[in-house]
């Protein structure tokens, strides 16, 4: 049998309401993840998280740049958005959603540290210059099948999904799981449209359920 694990993108402060980049609804995945982490839980398989985790000089930082947030420029050589602040290392917006059942996660892999590039992914950065330690836990235990969810479904979840695949694992996002930014209406289902068509497989938590024996 496939080894499989949960892998729970982002689900920090800061991407919740009230906090620094509050993602819309973003705090409506969290949810959909407890459900999830009971089952791989029941079932001894790994759940892992992901952390955006910056140091407070981070270059993707608008107030760092002085630029407005939202805005368009480029960053050690590649396209980047401007953040507002946002999970800062050891602040409250960087930690887990209170409501998470954190307890039930085996480890959590941090992202962004490095202050010249940003990281959406929670394999790589986003110049793929550098690994996070996320592939080699993965690869160490066997772990062939993610399944995804997370926020935002327009950055991290996307680029993790699509590092996912690039590096042959088979991957299932649970849509409702994820929330995105939004910056343009589209940018959401587009996303998911580029996970599908890179070859991850879209499900409603009910529906992964009802196929997986949950």
């Amino acid at each position: 049998m496939k080894q499989s694990a949960l892998l729970l993108v982002d689900l920090q402060n800061d991407f919740c309401a009230g906090g620094a980049l509050a993602v819309p609804q973003g705090d409506s995945t969290v949810d959909i993840a407890n459900q999830l982490i009971a089952v791989f839980n029941a079932r001894g398989a790994a759940v892992v998280a992901t952390r955006d985790w910056h140091p407070a000089d981070h270059g993707s930082f608008a107030r760092v740049q002085q630029a407005q947030p939202y805005t368009q420029g480029t960053l050690d050589g590649l396209a980047q958005t401007w953040w507002p602040d946002h999970c800062v290392q050891h602040s409250n917006g960087a930690a887990l959603h209170p409501l998470l059942d954190s307890q039930g996660i085996c480890v959590i892999m941090d992202k962004g540290q490095d202050p010249r590039i940003d990281s959406y992914s929670g394999f790589f950065d986003n110049g793929h210059r550098q690994q996070t330690g996320l592939h080699d836990w993965l690869s160490q235990r066997q772990i062939t099948h993610l399944v995804i969810l997370g926020l935002a479904t327009d950055y991290c979840v996307k680029f993790t999904v699509l590092d996912a695949l690039d590096l042959h694992y088979q991957v299932d996002v649970i849509t409702d799981g994820c929330r995105g930014v939004n910056i343009t209406p589209q940018d959401s289902a587009l996303a998911f449209q580029d996970m599908a068509a890179a070859g991850a497989t879209l499900y409603t938590l009910t529906d992964w359920l009802e196929s997986h024996g949950g």
